[in-house]
């Protein structure tokens, strides 16, 4: 006897259930209709009809299409919800890992003076504004007992050379702990090289610290946004990342960029410069309405449409570069496509739901006070206290991660109950920012139509998806992006 039914015991009669998705224009006739497992289709508005009216049939295309990504179900066969609910599963599994990354701010201290910085920083000799060793013992402990099998611990600032001390014991602590316990350890020190000395760098090399550097773009336009006294920003920063690729390693060290009202025009020279020094990609970030970028207006300095605007045109340029064979990726489209293309969540806070806030990243100021996030705490730092969670003296971790301020945060952006979010198309493919919300719009869900998180996501997401099904040598290149995540 056959252990397996013949293929006519799975055809279908054209009869078919619709299984729960949501639908938005992209532009003109053109739609996009997806699930809760963020498979997608494309289709024009006469087939959204017949799709939603029961009126396709099996030798259709599209029939065939929305089966297979489990927006209808036939008769008799029950795998589309079960498909369904498995990837649904997936996209959720690192929940139960909880807290893993954990950002140590060990001083606000920094020799730059950056116009859009997002942290209230500090000069370099004020060291009443460094984490203490008594600070960073209690962090440890708190970061140990995150479920997490691992461990990412970032130092952060300010500019954490300037209490490398610091940083070395609690690097050596926290390795020592990881050992004992069994836990996966990554070490992050975010800097500018300005200040790395090849003792530093070589101490990074032997313990195995990546470095996450940060690059606005050729040297007048990074002198400019990130200045410091001798105004040989670019120049300090050159001979850092050349000495850290020497002794630490060339992919040991990435690099970030910020764009201000002076990169608006020089999206394709940002990138150039990228590639030029051997960046294997770029994250085109905006300005986040924190801190400094605040005080000083240079959030004001540009709206989203010039953004995006700037967005779209680098998108484009890195494309160009990839069809010229040059291996190329913008950091955020491939989070994004990762999100649209496969099960996985890549974890990126941003973009996660529930929110990434606490419960994917935390932060230890260097005061001892703990934040639900990296932007939380530049938050606080303008005197907004909303997201902090405790102190790593006073309070238990428990009362850390049970707190109102978090949990209620959390429960009340999760997109799939949240006005506009539960109904959005995009929503499997976009993440809920209670803080951001909380910041622009005073409450944490946030004013969905006047959101600049939303739209500016809303309008990358439509772009990627029409140019994916407009041309299939684009949509090669973002997978190819997405198999390297």
């Amino acid at each position: 006897m056959s252990k397996f039914l013949p293929p006519s015991a799975f055809a279908a009669d054209g009869e078919y259930k619709l299984l729960p998705f949501n639908f938005a224009k992209l532009d003109g006739d053109h739609y996009v209709a997806t699930n809760m497992a963020g498979e997608f289709v494309t289709l024009n508005r006469g087939e959204l009809q017949r799709l939603v009216s029961h009126e396709l049939r099996p030798e259709e295309a599209l029939f065939r299409d929305a089966r297979a990504k489990h927006f209808i179900e036939v008769n008799g066969d029950r795998s589309a919800r079960d498909l369904l609910a498995l990837k649904t599963r997936t996209r959720f599994q690192r929940l139960p890992n909880f807290t893993n990354l954990h950002i140590f701010v060990v001083t606000l201290r920094c020799d730059h003076s950056c116009p859009y910085c997002q942290v209230s920083r500090q000069s370099e000799d004020r060291a009443a504004f460094d984490m203490s060793r008594e600070i960073a013992d209690s962090s440890l402990d708190l970061m140990f007992r995150s479920p997490s099998p691992a461990l990412k611990l970032e130092f952060q600032g300010g500019e954490p050379l300037l209490n490398f001390e610091l940083v070395r014991y609690v690097v050596e602590k926290a390795e020592r702990r990881a050992i004992t316990e069994g836990r996966e350890l990554e070490i992050v020190i975010a800097t500018t090289l300005s200040l790395a000395t090849s003792e530093i760098l070589e101490y990074c090399r032997d313990h195995r610290i990546l470095l996450s550097t940060s690059l606005d773009g050729p040297a007048d336009l990074h002198n400019r946004n990130r200045p410091r006294p001798g105004r040989d920003s670019f120049e300090r920063y050159m001979q850092g990342l050349q000495q850290a690729r020497e002794i630490v390693g060339f992919d040991r060290v990435s690099a970030l960029m910020t764009t201000t009202q002076h990169s608006l025009s020089r999206v394709r020279e940002i990138i150039d410069e990228y590639v030029t020094h051997g960046f294997d990609g770029i994250f085109l970030r905006p300005l986040s309405p924190y801190g400094f970028a605040i005080k000083t207006k240079a959030i004001d300095a540009y709206n989203l449409s010039r953004w995006l605007a700037f967005y779209f045109e680098g998108l484009e340029y890195v494309l160009e570069l990839n069809r010229a064979g040059i291996p190329f990726r913008e950091h955020y489209a491939a989070l994004v496509l990762q999100k649209m293309l496969t099960s996985n969540d890549p974890g990126y806070v941003d973009l996660m739901n529930p929110a990434g806030a606490g419960i994917a990243a935390i932060v230890f100021n260097y005061d001892g006070g703990v934040f639900a996030s990296d932007e939380a705490r530049m938050l606080a730092e303008m005197g907004d206290m909303t997201f902090k969670l405790g102190n790593v003296l006073e309070s238990s971790y428990e009362e850390i991660f049970l707190s109102d301020a978090l949990l209620g945060a959390l429960e009340e952006s999760f997109t799939l109950s949240a006005p506009m979010c539960s109904d959005c198309a995009f929503e499997p493919f976009c993440g809920a920012d209670p803080v951001y919300s909380h910041a622009v719009h005073g409450d944490v869900v946030g004013r969905k139509p006047s959101s600049d998180f939303c739209r500016r996501n809303m309008a990358i997401f439509r772009k990627l998806i029409s140019m994916m099904e407009s041309d299939s040598s684009t949509k090669d290149i973002f997978q190819s992006w997405v198999a390297r995540c």
